[in-house]
C-alpha cells in the first residue's frame, strides 16, 4: 500500500486506487498522514477536519471516520497481501497515530530527499539526483481534495517547501552547467508563482547561461511589470543585478576563489585535520544550520596555515565559491578590519558594484546573506580579534561552512552560534622534526640529530619559530644545523627575527601583547620572573601585588589572548619563547627594584604558604621563624593535612625551582627556609635526590648569611638525604657538623635530633649497639629540654634497637611508653613508627596476632600521613607475619599492596 498527499489525497493497493470515501474522511486520513509516525491528539484531529468551531457531534463523527478508514486499510491489505510494511492506524493514549514507512508515503520521501540534499557532504551530482526525485513526487497542489482551513494552511506550507526545493534544485543543476534542464520547469514554477523573485532570477540566470539573453531580458520585463502592477514595487537587487549583467554582457554570477596559497611542505597536525573532517561530516545533523569552526591558539602556532591547508582540501565541495578575509585582528598596521569594510569586500567578491550597494551597513549585511543563500560557499575569516568582527559575516542559510581563526578565545561564537571550538597547541617533538625536514630536507635532519633536538627544544614547538630557523638553514649553501643551534643558544629570542614583521617572532608576539589591558600586560611581564613551570592564582597575585580576584581576571584575559595556557584548573603556564618575550618586556618596562620586589613577593607567598602546609603535614615538627608577610602577598589558606599535601603536590616542581631562584637572586633567607618547607614532603614521597639538592642550595645560602641555626638544620637534613641515598660517609660528615653547630648554640633539641639521625645511620651500617647508644643520648637531651615529642621518638628508637639486639621484652616496654607519650601529644606520625616497632617485637616473640594488629595500625597511620615509603615497608613486614601465622591469602594481599606502592614510587 502507498499513500499520496502531494496532490489529491490518494491510496493505492496492488497497483489500483482505493476508494477513501467522502471528503471529510479523506481529510481525516490526510490529517494523520502529514504527521505520520506521530501521535495526533483527538482535539487536534477534530480542529483539522471541522475547524476551530466544530459541531457537537464532531467527536463521534471522527470515531466513525476512523472506523471506516480502518476497514478500508484492512480491505486494502487483503487485496495487497505482499504489502510491506503493513500500515497501522492505532488509537493510543491521547489520540491517534498512523505508521507508514517513508517509502510508502510521498511526503516522507520528499522530506528525506530534501534533507539529504542539504547536507554539506552531498556533492552537486548526488544533490541533483535527490532533488530530481523529490520534485517528481508532486502531482499538483498538495492535499488538493482535502477540505477546511487546516488543509488550506498546510497546503500553503507544503507549497513553500516545494518552492525552496525547486530553487535549490535549479541552483544545483546550474552549477553543473545544465541550464537547459531547468528552463522549462522554472517557467512552469514561475507561472504558478509569478511574484516569487528567486524563481524569476533563476530562470533569467538559466536563460543567460543558455545563450538566450533576449528571452532573459523579456522575462525580466514581465516580472518587473507584474511586481509594479500587483505590489507597486521595483524588482529586488538580485533581479536588477542580473539585468545589469545581461546589458553589460558580463557573467551573471562571479564565483569567488580567494583562498591564499597553501603552505609548501605543510606537515603534521594530523589529529587536528581529522577533527576538522569529523566536524564537517556532522553538517547534516542539523540541515538548517551553518557549520562554523572557531580555531584559536597562541601567536605563531600556525592557525592560518592549518585553516588554509584544510580549506584547499575541501574546496571542491563548495562550487559556489571560496571566500577569504584577513580581519587583521593582530596586524602590524594596528587597524583591525571593521565589519562594514569586511562586508563590502565580500560584496565585491560577488561582483556587486558600489552603486548597487545599500547605504545602511545592516542592509549590506542582509544583501550579503541574500547572495549566499542557497549557495554552498566556504568562508575563511582569518585573524579575528572579537566576536563582533565575525558575526555580521556569517551566512544565514545552510550549506556553507565558515572557519574562523583568532588568538583570542572567541567563546561567544561557541555559546551563541554553536561554533565548534578547536584549540591549536604547540607541536610535539616529532611533528616539529617533520616540519624542519619538510623545509630543509630529510638528509640534513638525519645528519645532525643532536643539533635538530636542540633546535626543536629551543623553538618550543612553535611552528613560526621553526619556520624562521628552517628558512635560515635553507638560505645557507652549506647549512650547518649545529652552528644554527649554537646561534639560537646565544641569541635568545633575537635568533627568531626576520625583516618581514609577519615572520618575526618577537613582532608577532607584540601584536597580542599590545591588545592587553594594563593589569593583564603588567602580570604577563611579571610572570617571566616566576621560578617554576606553572603558576597558581595566589602566586600570580603576589607577583603583581594585587588581590587574588584581580589576578584571576588578568589571567583569564591572558588565557583568552592565548598568551598563557591553563593546563589544569587554576594552573597557568606559557611556552619558553613567550616567557623569553615577557622577560624582555619586563626589563624594558619594569625597573630592577620593581622586578626584585615582585620576585620577593612571590617567594614570600611560597614561604608562608609552605610553612603553613608543612605544619599541617607534620604538626610536631620544630618550627622556624620567618619574617612578617610583605604587603601585596597573598597567602593561600591551608586548612588541613589533605589540603596541604595537595598543595605540595601541585607546587612541588615550583618550590624546588624557587629554592634555586632565591639563591640566584641573593635572597638567601628564602633559599634555606623554602628548603625547610619542602623537607617532610620530599622525604615522605621519596624524592630524596631533590631533598639533597634543595638543602645543598639552602646550606650554601645559610653559610653566606652566617646563619648558624640554619646551617645546623640544613646539615642535619642533608645527612638524612644522603642516608636515604646510601651515601653513609657523606651523611655522617653532615651529622657531625650539625652536632658541632648545635653544641655551639647550646641547642639541646637540635643535638638530640642529630643523635637520632646518627642512630638511624648506625642501623643502616648494621651497628645496632652504636645505634642504641645514640638513641639513649637523644633521650637524655630531650628530657633536659623537656621535649616530649622528641622523648617519644627516642623511646621508640630505643625500643626498636633493643628488638634488633634480641631483647624484645625491653623493646615492648620502651615502645609502649613511647606510644603513651605520642597519644598524649597527638603525634600520629610517631605513633605509626611505634606501632611498626611493636609489630616487629611481637612477631619475634611469636605473638603473630598482636604483631599483625600492630602492623595494621601502622599501615593505616602511614597512609593517613602520606608516607608511602613506610607504608610499603610495613606491608612487607605484615606479609611476613601472615605467612608465619599460616595465613597465605593475607600474606599475598599485603605483598601485592607493598609491590604496587613501590612500583608507584619507582615511577616518580
Amino acid at each position: 500500500m502507498t499513500f499520496e498527499v502531494l496532490g489529491p489525497v490518494r491510496m493505492w493497493a496492488a497497483g489500483r486506487p482505493v476508494d477513501l470515501g467522502p471528503a471529510k474522511q479523506r481529510t481525516v486520513l490526510a490529517a494523520l498522514l502529514v504527521d505520520a509516525g506521530e501521535v495526533v491528539a483527538t482535539s487536534t484531529l477534530i480542529r483539522r477536519v471541522w475547524g476551530e468551531d466544530p459541531p457537537a457531534g464532531a467527536r463521534s463523527g471522527l470515531y466513525s471516520y476512523v472506523t471506516r478508514l480502518r476497514r478500508v486499510l484492512r480491505k486494502a491489505a487483503g487485496a495487497d497481501p505482499g504489502a510491506d510494511p503493513p500500515v497501522a492506524l492505532e488509537h493510543v493514549p491521547g489520540g491517534y497515530r498512523i505508521d507508514v514507512d517513508a517509502a510508502h508515503l510521498d511526503l516522507l520521501r520528499f522530506r528525506h530527499l530534501a534533507d539529504h540534499a542539504r547536507r554539506p557532504e552531498t556533492d552537486d551530482e548526488r544533490r541533483c539526483a535527490a532533488l530530481d526525485e523529490a520534485i517528481r513526487l508532486w502531482r499538483g497542489e498538495a492535499l488538493a481534495d482535502a477540505t477546511g482551513e487546516w488543509a488550506a494552511r498546510t497546503r500553503d506550507a507544503l507549497t513553500q517547501q516545494r518552492l525552496e526545493v525547486t530553487v535549490q534544485w535549479a541552483r544545483s543543476h546550474l552549477r553543473l552547467g545544465r541550464a537547459s534542464t531547468v528552463i522549462g520547469p522554472l517557467r512552469e514554477a514561475s507561472a504558478r508563482h509569478p511574484l516569487v523573485e528567486p524563481l524569476a532570477a533563476l530562470l533569467i540566470e538559466a536563460l543567460c547561461a543558455d545563450d538566450r539573453s533576449a528571452e532573459a531580458l523579456d522575462e525580466y520585463a514581465k516580472v518587473r511589470g507584474r511586481l509594479a502592477a500587483e505590489l507597486g514595487v521595483e524588482p529586488g537587487f538580485e533581479l536588477r543585478r542580473l539585468h545589469g549583467s545581461i546589458l553589460h554582457r558580463v557573467p551573471a554570477a562571479p564565483t569567488p576563489a580567494q583562498l591564499p596559497l597553501d603552505v609548501h611542505g605543510f606537515t603534521g597536525r594530523r589529529g587536528h585535520l581529522a577533527e576538522l573532517d569529523a566536524i564537517l561530516a556532522t553538517g547534516g545533523a542539523q540541515p538548517t544550520a551553518v557549520l562554523v569552526v572557531a580555531l584559536w591558539g597562541t601567536a605563531g602556532v600556525g592557525k592560518t596555515a592549518l585553516a588554509v591547508h584544510w580549506a584547499h582540501r575541501i574546496a571542491g565541495r563548495f562550487a559556489d565559491g571560496q571566500l577569504y578575509l584577513n580581519l587583521r585582528g593582530f596586524d602590524p598596521s594596528g587597524a583591525p578590519m571593521t565589519p562594514a569594510e569586511a562586508v563590502r569586500r565580500l560584496l565585491d567578491a560577488f561582483g556587486v558594484r558600489p552603486e548597487d550597494r545599500p547605504v545602511d551597513p545592516d542592509s549590506q549585511v542582509d544583501l550579503y546573506r541574500s547572495l549566499v543563500a542557497d549557495k554552498r560557499v566556504l568562508v575563511v575569516l582569518d585573524n579575528a580579534a572579537t566576536v563582533d568582527q565575525v558575526r555580521p559575516l556569517l551566512p544565514g542559510s545552510p550549506g556553507s561552512v565558515v572557519v574562523v581563526t583568532g588568538r583570542n578565545h572567541l567563546s561567544g561564537l561557541v555559546t551563541v552560534e554553536g561554533a565548534h571550538p578547536l584549540t591549536l597547541g604547540l607541536l610535539g617533538a616529532e611533528e616539529a622534526r617533520q616540519l624542519l625536514g619538510a623545509r630543509v630536507g630529510a638528509a640534513l635532519i638525519a645528519a645532525e640529530p643532536s643539533a635538530v633536538d636542540e633546535i626543536v627544544d629551543r623553538c618550543a614547538g612553535l611552528p613560526l619559530a621553526l619556520a624562521v630557523v628552517a628558512a635560515r638553514a635553507a638560505a645557507q649553501p652549506a647549512s650547518d644545523l649545529t652552528g644554527l643551534a649554537a646561534q639560537l643558544r646565544g641569541d635568545g629570542l633575537g635568533a627568531f627575527g626576520d625583516a618581514d614583521p609577519v615572520a618575526d617572532v618577537r613582532a608577532v608576539f607584540s601584536w597580542s601583547y599590545r591588545t592587553l589591558s594594563a593589569p593583564a600586560a603588567d602580570l604577563f611581564r611579571l610572570l617571566a620572573l616566576h621560578p617554576g613551570p606553572d603558576v597558581g592564582v595566589g602566586a600570580a597575585a603576589s607577583l603583581a601585588g594585587v588581590p587574588a580576584a584581580a589576578a584571576r581576571a588578568a589571567l583569564g584575559e591572558l588565557v583568552r589572548a592565548n598568551l598563557v595556557d591553563e593546563p589544569g584548573p587554576g594552573r597557568y603556564a606559557s611556552h619558553d619563547l613567550l616567557r623569553a618575550y615577557a622577560a624582555e618586556l619586563a626589563r624594558q618596562h619594569d625597573t630592577a627594584d620593581e622586578r626584585r620586589a615582585a620576585l620577593c613577593r612571590v617567594l614570600d607567598h611560597y614561604l608562608n604558604t609552605g610553612c603553613a602546609a608543612a605544619r599541617a603535614v607534620n604538626p610536631h615538627r620544630d618550627p622556624i621563624t620567618v619574617a612578617p608577610v610583605r604587603p601585596g602577598v597573598v597567602v593561600a589558606p591551608i586548612t588541613g593535612k589533605e589540603q596541604a599535601l595537595a598543595w605540595f603536590t601541585a607546587e612541588h616542581a615550583v618550590l624546588v625551582a624557587a629554592v634555586s631562584a632565591a639563591a640566584d637572586a641573593d635572597c638567601d633567607v628564602y633559599a634555606w627556609q623554602l628548603a625547610w618547607t619542602l623537607a617532610s614532603f620530599l622525604d615522605y614521597r621519596t624524592y630524596w635526590q631533590e631533598l639533597a639538592d634543595t638543602h645543598r642550595v639552602g646550606l650554601a645560602a645559610a653559610v653566606r648569611l652566617a646563619d648558624v641555626p640554619g646551617q645546623a638544620y640544613t646539615h642535619r637534613i642533608l645527612g638524612r638525604a644522603w642516608t636515604r641515598l646510601g651515601r653513609h660517609d657523606a651523611a655522617e660528615e653532615h651529622y657531625r657538623r650539625a652536632l658541632t653547630l648545635c653544641g655551639q648554640l647550646a641547642d639541646h633539641v637540635g643535638r638530640a635530633h642529630t643523635h637520632l639521625n646518627l642512630a638511624w645511620l648506625s642501623e643502616q651500617r648494621r651497628n645496632h649497639p652504636d645505634a642504641l647508644r645514640h638513641a639513649r643520648d637523644a633521650l637524655d637531651l630531650y628530657r633536659t629540654a623537656d621535649h616530649r615529642a622528641g622523648q617519644a621518638s627516642a623511646l621508640n628508637q630505643i625500643g626498636w634497637y633493643h628488638a634488633q639486639l634480641g631483647d624484645h621484652a625491653s623493646a615492648i616496654i620502651h615502645c609502649d611508653e613511647a606510644l603513651r607519650l605520642q597519644r598524649a601529644t597527638g603525634n600520629r606520625y610517631g605513633q605509626a613508627s611505634t606501632w611498626h616497632s611493636l609489630g616487629y617485637a611481637h612477631h619475634q616473640l611469636g605473638d603473630h596476632e598482636r604483631a599483625a594488629a600492630s602492623y595494621r595500625h601502622a599501615i593505616d597511620l602511614h597512609r593517613e600521613n602520606g608516607d608511602r615509603y613506610r607504608e610499603a615497608e610495613t606491608l612487607a613486614r605484615l606479609a611476613d607475619t601472615c605467612r608465619a601465622a599460616g595465613d597465605p591469602a593475607g600474606a599475598r594481599d599485603a605483598s601485592r599492596r607493598a609491590a604496587a606502592i613501590r612500583d608507584q614510587i619507582s615511577a616518580c
